[in-house]
């Protein structure tokens, strides 16, 4: 494709999470095997299954503690935990410009997901799951009307969030423009832009994924260097937040391996 042209403008988090707990097995799996900190490993006396976990804890000399059902859940907040939960963030912060090197060290152009108020765990959870199988360098996130790294995002993004790096910046626009510094291309999304299969996200590119209920803000589409529109043939107009990430996620990798 062509040289790009000159840039153009174009309800609350559930509550009572315990961030520093990770809950379920394939969780608690991924970080083990990532070498996630953790300080302690619960485990149901009334499940099976999970020696796995056992083993891969002990080899590290992570102390694993017996408990009830009843203690795992209270840990949890009363995720589904399915025998097992662990102590330590389910995910650690990066910043901006560590995602930028794992993209250098990769010797890959930059490949991010900004979150513009993605207030509903489940679908950080799931859009840092989909990113991650991607091929994406990390996922940037507001510090201020975002979900953050709750059991909730690690359990729905099934261990991804102990493998791919997440930014927890102050400014979105100002990260924006850091990123645009870095050659990195961003991309909005809005009914009326460019259709998404059109554009070449071969180079450095993010894609803006808006909130559940507002899309994206109005100053971080305005700083957008385009924006994209997926086909809507039903009744329905907008799609999930995930799921458009997912679409855009996938066009950018068949891009870039197509010629691999």
């Amino acid at each position: 494709m062509s040289q790009k042209q000159n840039r153009r403008r174009t309800s609350p988090e559930h509550p009572a999470e315990n961030s520093s707990c990770i809950a379920g097995r394939n969780p608690v799996l991924e970080a083990l095997k990532s070498g996630a900190s953790l300080d302690t490993v619960y485990i149901s006396q009334e499940s099976g299954g999970l020696q796995e976990i056992v083993s891969q804890a002990k080899v590290q000399g992570i102390p694993v503690k017996v408990v009830t059902d009843a203690k795992l859940s209270q840990m949890t907040g009363g995720a589904v935990h399915q025998g097992v939960a662990a102590e330590g963030a389910c995910g650690t912060y990066v910043s901006l410009e560590d995602l930028l090197q794992r993209a250098a060290d990769r010797g890959e152009p930059p490949f991010l997901v900004i979150c513009d108020g993605i207030q509903d765990p489940h679908n950080l959870g799931a859009i840092i799951r989909t990113a991650e199988a991607a091929g994406a360098h990390g996922i940037v996130i507001p510090k201020r009307r975002s979900a953050s790294l709750t059991t909730t995002v690690g359990k729905t993004s099934a261990g991804a969030v102990s493998w791919l790096p997440v930014a927890r910046v102050t400014n979105l626009v100002s990260a924006m423009t850091t990123l645009k510094e870095h050659g990195v291309w961003i991309y909005g999304t809005d009914a009326s832009g460019d259709l998404y299969t059109q554009q070449d996200f071969t180079g450095g590119t993010a894609f803006v994924i808006g909130s559940e209920g507002f899309g994206i803000g109005r100053l971080v589409g305005e700083n957008c260097d385009a924006m994209l529109r997926l086909p809507m043939h039903g009744q329905v107009n907008s799609l999930n937040a995930s799921v458009a990430a997912g679409i855009f996620l996938y066009e950018a990798l068949r891009q870039r391996t197509s010629n691999a």
